[in-house]
């Protein structure tokens, strides 16, 4: 037995190895170009080179939206979490656990409250990493609440649609989550609240057939998936090839579906002006300053109870 090669050596290595992150570098999906993540994570997940819009999260989301990067969490009604006993290569009840675990969500929409360039707002997020962002019973609950909660505020509502459609595992009463929303979109309606939709990709399916096409303002951001059935299926039910490009962003602004294409960078000072243009607020001193990061992690409210205004620094 080599004892410096068999035993030293090992020892040596073992001791020299360093453990590497494994989201330490992402590949951009467009150009394949290797970007180190924490300059991904601070240009607001736009990968520098190419401009692509990476997903992002609800927490990131909203800090990017939110004066201060400061907000109220608004708590949501309880929802059955599994109403049909679902399975199929797995429990239902055992995904939503995983999901849970891995995004820290309960599902997949988040609601805040807050302060966006000095006037009250509240907003919703889609999370894509929750089972893609699926409109399920808690998700429709989670909107209809936030629509219930700037109508009692007065404030707009903003919404940051991602989602692949309905929740399978929920069947009919994912389905009923369609008009449940629709008439709540009708509440902010006749509240004469602004209503925008923020289009992030991908948004399908069911999301599209319901809350997110209804916007007084439709956003898309750059490159998004935006349509309900997917193109493959399209060209086998019209036997027709596709335009290039159909169902992004810009093509759907040139078609009129979307209103305008904004980049992620200008998005927050886009949703100020039009919520300030649509209630006729007039435009803060403050409201060209940028937002201060604070240590102080955001607050909890229970649904029934009256947010104050977002703690500033």
């Amino acid at each position: 037995m080599n004892w410096l090669t068999n035993v030293v050596r090992p020892k040596i290595r073992n001791m020299l190895r360093r453990e590497t992150p494994e989201n330490l570098w992402i590949k951009c999906p467009d150009s394949g170009q290797l970007v180190f993540y924490k300059d991904v994570e601070a240009n607001q997940f736009v990968i520098p080179g190419s401009n692509y819009h990476m997903r992002m999260g609800a927490v990131a989301r909203l800090k990017s939206i939110f004066d201060n990067e400061t907000w109220f969490d608004i708590a949501l009604p309880e929802v059955t979490p599994d109403p049909l006993k679902f399975r199929d290569e797995k429990k239902y009840a055992d995904r939503i656990k995983d999901a849970r675990a891995r995004t820290n969500l309960n599902d997949a929409v988040k609601v805040g409250y807050g302060k966006l360039e000095g006037a009250g707002v509240v907003v919703a997020v889609q999370d894509f990493d929750f089972m893609g962002g699926s409109l399920g019973m808690a998700a429709g609950e989670a909107i209809v609440r936030g629509m219930e909660l700037a109508v009692e505020k007065k404030s707009p509502f903003i919404v940051f649609a991602a989602s692949g459609g309905a929740r399978m595992q929920e069947g009919i009463l994912s389905l009923m989550q369609m008009p449940r929303t629709t008439v709540a979109v009708q509440m902010l309606r006749e509240a004469k609240l602004p209503y925008i939709v923020v289009l992030t990709n991908p948004t399908t399916g069911g999301v599209t057939a319901s809350y997110a096409m209804l916007g007084d303002v439709q956003i898309a951001e750059p490159g998004a998936l935006i349509g309900f059935a997917g193109a493959r299926v399209i060209e086998q039910t019209i036997r027709e090839k596709l335009p290039e490009g159909f169902q992004r962003a810009e093509y759907l602004k040139e078609h009129g579906m979307v209103d305008m294409v904004v980049h992620r960078h200008e998005l927050r000072p886009t949703l100020a002006r039009l919520c300030r243009l649509l209630t006729k607020a007039p435009a803060l001193e403050s409201a060209s300053k940028p937002a201060q990061a604070v240590t102080s992690p955001a607050q909890i409210v229970s649904a029934p109870e009256t947010a104050p205004a977002a703690p500033h620094a």
